[in-house]
């Protein structure tokens, strides 16, 4: 646990201009379970490297539910998976056999090409329970489109946290308020989870270009505006401001990093710079070659989700 001195609370009576889009996610119901999707919006496709960002959940399982995610592709980014409450049990096609719980991240770099599932299974599945968590992809960097797939999972003992007036924070990518993550993130960029107390304040990192907030619970309020739960803030690049927690307390998620050099283009689980690279992607899928084509299944997986 980390204690930064330099971690004081700025103003936040502050321009509303500073708040450059708000976006509302859009929901959708999954079966059992609801899906907020606040990126890419009509507004705004990417903050920094984000271009795609999902709450899931809360939902609450009975025994015997759960959700089977069979195993899909990925392309040109980077999957940040992030739990406050549940379980999610991980398989890919380099041999990854890993479960997610609260405070933990797993990090999967598609890159070339990776396949992987996603499911509530085993005890978890069995004992039912409460599931709400993130999940975010990063668009990859022109020079790393074509890297080889990897994995990192990190548990919640080793990521950095923060805690100093009424917030407490854990850092799960990047760097921000003078702490680091010891997972391998692609390019700059920073996020983390945070929890503030009543009229509890929180400083925006003033170190990345593109900066936004999303409210997982209770409310925050910024720029003399006051923004409830399931509310996605974009802020001003340079702005130096603070948000303030409203009366409940909230929990929130912040993400940013360097803007993109240039817009992606982004078709299903395809993320790429060009649309050549999502059709070949997409060609080398609907093959169904997993012996010897571009894409492999995970071991021990027989079927897999066909192209849309």
């Amino acid at each position: 646990m980390s204690q930064i001195p330099s971690f004081h609370p700025l103003d936040t009576s502050v321009d509303p201009d500073v708040i450059e889009t708000l976006i509302v996610p859009r929901a959708r119901d999954l079966g059992g379970f609801e899906v907020r999707r606040a990126l890419p919006a009509p507004r705004r496709q990417m903050v920094g490297p984000f271009i795609f960002f999902d709450q899931v959940g809360p939902a609450e399982f009975l025994k015997g539910e759960g959700f089977d995610v069979r195993p899909h592709p990925h392309i040109g980014l980077a999957t940040v998976t992030y739990l406050l409450e549940g379980r999610i049990h991980h398989r890919d096609s380099l041999g990854t056999d890993s479960w997610i719980a609260p405070g933990a991240v797993n990090l999967m770099v598609a890159g070339q090409g990776i396949t992987h599932s996603e499911r509530i299974d085993g005890k978890a599945r069995a004992s039912g329970g409460r599931m709400f968590g993130l999940q975010t992809w990063l668009a990859l960097p022109d020079a790393m489109e074509d890297e080889p797939a990897r994995f990192e999972h990190a548990g919640a003992d080793r990521l950095p946290v923060i805690e100093e007036g009424g917030v407490r924070l854990r850092l799960m990518l990047g760097n921000a308020y003078g702490a680091v993550s010891p997972v391998a993130a692609p390019g700059e960029l920073f996020h983390a989870d945070a929890e503030l107390a009543p009229g509890a304040q929180l400083p925006l990192p003033d170190d990345h270009e593109d900066r936004g907030v999303h409210v997982l619970s209770g409310s925050i309020e910024v720029a003399g505006q006051s923004f409830a739960a399931g509310r996605m803030m974009v802020f001003r690049p340079g702005d130096r401001l603070s948000l303030r927690a409203g009366p409940g307390g909230a929990r929130i998620a912040l993400l940013g990093g360097a803007t993109m050099p240039g817009p992606r283009h982004i078709w299903w689980n395809f993320v790429a710079s060009s649309k050549d690279r999502i059709e070949a992607a997409k060609e080398a899928w609907r093959a169904g070659d997993f012996t010897h084509g571009r894409f492999r299944l995970p071991p021990g997986e027989s079927e897999h989700i066909p192209l849309p």
